[in-house]
């Protein structure tokens, strides 16, 4: 083949059909560039792309007392005790410095009550008498905190620090407020708290006159008798004293936990072992009055 045969020949064109033609090429070329970037350009253009197809979500704020109404509704009709503490919460979120938020702290702490929620229920009770010490809900306020530890008392063969923390709490109750009607129901879990731990001394106490290890027993019980005198258990604790001190041969105690036992229960099945147990050892009660068992009671009026 002649060198003549092999050159091409430029292809005729008229007008700006050439320039069309590149223009063309030169669109094709772009749109698969912005095809390949769209995949490739990852969180970058997902962001942007979030902008053009997000919603409309704009925060539109309502009114106080719709919320606060709403959450009663919830408590008082649905039972929704969760869903009400929401809408309580709402309204301290939108209208914090409102008379609403106030009344709905105390309700969400309230709610909170209810639906056994203690935790929140102590943390949201505790900002309001933080906040709104002068109020008169405040005793109320208190008396919730007080009530959430001690609705968590455990039993006598765990540790006692919710009790412990109940205690503390009615007591703030009855010295803050001591005329207000909560003050009335504290003084009553009070007695049931303290009758909590002073079990938890006598499980301890007969543990170790189990293992005959007197002297830890009447620490125990002696820990009964000196904070403990107006529960249930104190009878029990002044026989087993007289037990455990019988036993290490201190009968002069012995004689007055029997002596103080029978003055003040002397119709007490305990008293009647306390007694026994003396008289078997050729004694009779008798009560020193500079015991610290004697003194304990008429610390009281007791005795």
């Amino acid at each position: 083949m002649s060198a003549q045969r092999m050159t091409l020949e430029p292809r005729k064109s008229s007008g700006t059909s050439g320039f069309s033609g590149s223009l063309v090429r030169t669109l094709r070329l772009a749109g698969g560039l912005i095809a390949l970037a769209i995949p490739l350009s990852g969180c970058g253009t997902g962001a942007l792309w979030d902008k053009f197809t997000a919603k409309d979500d704009t925060f539109v704020e309502e009114p106080a007392d719709k919320l606060y109404n709403e959450g009663l509704y919830l408590m008082n009709q649905r039972k929704d005790n969760k869903a009400a503490s929401k809408k309580f919460e709402e309204v301290d979120r939108q209208h914090p410095y409102s008379d609403w938020a106030r009344k709905s702290l105390l309700m969400s702490a309230y709610a909170f009550y209810n639906s056994g929620d203690y935790d929140n229920c102590i943390g949201a009770a505790t900002r309001y008498v933080t906040l709104h010490p002068g109020s008169p809900d405040s005793a109320y306020a208190q008396y919730l905190i007080a009530a959430s530890h001690y609705d968590q008392i455990p039993d006598i063969s765990r540790d006692q620090g919710r009790t412990e923390k109940a205690i503390a709490a009615l007591e703030e109750v009855i010295r803050k407020y001591p005329t207000s009607e909560y003050a009335t129901s504290a003084k009553a879990k009070l007695e049931g708290a303290r009758d909590q731990l002073a079990g938890k001394e006598m499980d301890v106490g007969r543990y170790y006159i189990e293992k005959r290890d007197y002297t830890a027993a009447i620490n125990r019980f002696k820990t009964v008798v000196t904070r403990y005198q107006t529960t249930r258990h104190v009878e029990e604790a002044l026989a087993r004293l007289t037990e455990a001190y019988m036993a290490i041969g201190i009968v002069g105690e012995a004689q007055t936990a029997a002596a103080v036992l029978g003055h003040n229960f002397p119709d007490s099945r305990w008293y009647k072992d306390a007694y026994n147990l003396v008289k078997s050892g050729g004694l009779e009660p008798s009560e020193n009055q500079g015991s610290y068992i004697s003194r304990a009671f008429k610390k009281i009026g007791l005795g």
